[in-house]
């Protein structure tokens, strides 16, 4: 996903600075041209010969290297630089960037770059709550810097509290998030559901179906890194929540409808990935229900319709996309539902289809609007995700 990108990984000295190892390993199997910058104090904690073995490029460290490929290298590097992280990014090196020192290898070099940058303090609780570091952080973010927040946890040094660098798989969203994608949807508010929900029975049990919310998860993940403002509606999964998404937890299908409706008219896209109960138990009982020797029947009543309510309010300026999941007649349903429920796409699938059904990282969807039929090959969510943003963006530019 960052092939063709050049990200500047700059590495403070800091006993975080394993971390950063990991780092680097994964934009590179991303497809990133990683170019490591090492202050001084930075080597005494790993070896510059460790970021070389895992990014293919020599580690810099002292701007007057006569080995260098080019006799101005850290103008050299500026220039292409996509992004720079610095990770971890002591008080030391945060006060001299948020200043213009220009030092070192490393400042010097962040110094003349101008892309997107992005700093994720790691020190001492104390060092990183004091007024002067937080002036720094400030001052910086006026500048256009992305403050990473640093974790809380107990620190290297014995003190429990705030100032532990994020783990490597956090740094990886924040350079996805920034450089995977054109930021084709900045300026959107989008608005997505996922997941299963589930219709209490008694305080024991509950009726739900077999949705993992992976296929929305992805398009909140995907509609995110192409610059949109995602809120996420999720139903309970086992997924980690996407980074950079507004995310709101419910249980039931009344839970998803009052959360959905109370943002519809603030968005400029909606797209209902989530599996919600059509039914749910009329009376739900206040005990454990007990087995007996006889049979026991369970009415059910209709939970509201979050589709066709949010067709209803809709606005002309809006796009709403729905999900179906059918086993018959894939085509036909979809379409009735779209023209019933007053839509602009559906994404459909059938749980027949090898690759399509629920709990699986791939998909077969096919997209149907009043006027096309676009059927998708067999794809990883992701991909899915990806594919039907697109449609949906030519769609809205017509």
């Amino acid at each position: 996903m960052l092939k063709g990108k050049t990200i500047v990984l700059g590495i403070s000295g800091g006993i975080a600075c394993f971390k950063a190892a990991a780092l680097a390993s994964m934009l590179k199997k991303q497809g990133a041209d990683v170019q490591v910058i090492m202050t001084e104090n930075a080597t005494k904690f790993v070896t510059p010969m460790t970021f070389e073995q895992l990014t293919g490029n020599r580690a810099l460290v002292d701007t007057f290297d006569r080995n260098f490929r080019h006799s101005v290298e850290h103008i050299s590097v500026a220039e292409r630089a996509d992004y720079v992280l610095i990770a971890p990014a002591t008080a030391n090196v945060l006060a001299k960037l948020a200043h213009g020192i220009a030092d070192d290898m490393l400042t010097t070099t962040v110094l003349a770059c101008g892309c997107p940058k992005a700093a994720a303090p790691a020190m001492n609780t104390g060092m990183y709550n004091n007024p002067v570091t937080q002036d720094n952080l400030e001052t910086l973010r006026r500048y256009g810097w992305n403050i990473v927040e640093p974790a809380s946890g107990r620190l290297a040094c014995g003190t429990v509290g705030k100032g532990r660098l994020p783990e490597p798989e956090e740094l990886l969203e924040l350079c996805l998030n920034e450089l995977a994608h054109e930021k084709d949807m900045k300026g959107l508010r989008v608005l997505v559901t996922a997941g299963p929900t589930r219709e209490a029975l008694d305080p024991v049990r509950y009726l739900t179906n077999h949705s993992s919310g992976r296929m929305g998860y992805a398009v909140a993940k995907a509609a995110s890194q192409r610059g949109a403002e995602v809120t996420l509606v999720s139903g309970q999964t086992s997924l980690k929540k996407p980074a950079f998404v507004n995310t709101v937890d419910v249980i039931s299908a009344q839970d998803m409808y009052d959360a959905v409706m109370s943002r519809a008219s603030d968005m400029d896209i909606i797209i209902k990935a989530a599996a919600v109960a059509d039914y749910r138990p009329a009376e739900v009982a206040d005990n454990k229900l007990k087995k007996s020797d006889g049979e026991l029947s369970i009415r059910l009543e209709r939970t509201k319709d979050i589709l066709a309510s949010i067709g209803e309010i809709r606005t002309p300026a809006q796009f709403i996309c729905g999900f179906s999941m059918e086993t018959e007649n894939l085509i036909e349903n979809s379409r009735k539902k779209l023209v019933k429920k007053n839509l602009d796409m559906i994404a459909a699938n059938s749980l027949k289809t090898e690759g399509a059904g629920f709990g699986v990282d791939t998909n077969v969807l096919t997209l149907i609007t009043r006027d096309d039929i676009d059927e998708l090959p067999l794809m990883s969510k992701d991909e899915a995700a990806n594919r039907l943003l697109d449609a949906i963006l030519r769609r809205m530019a017509k």
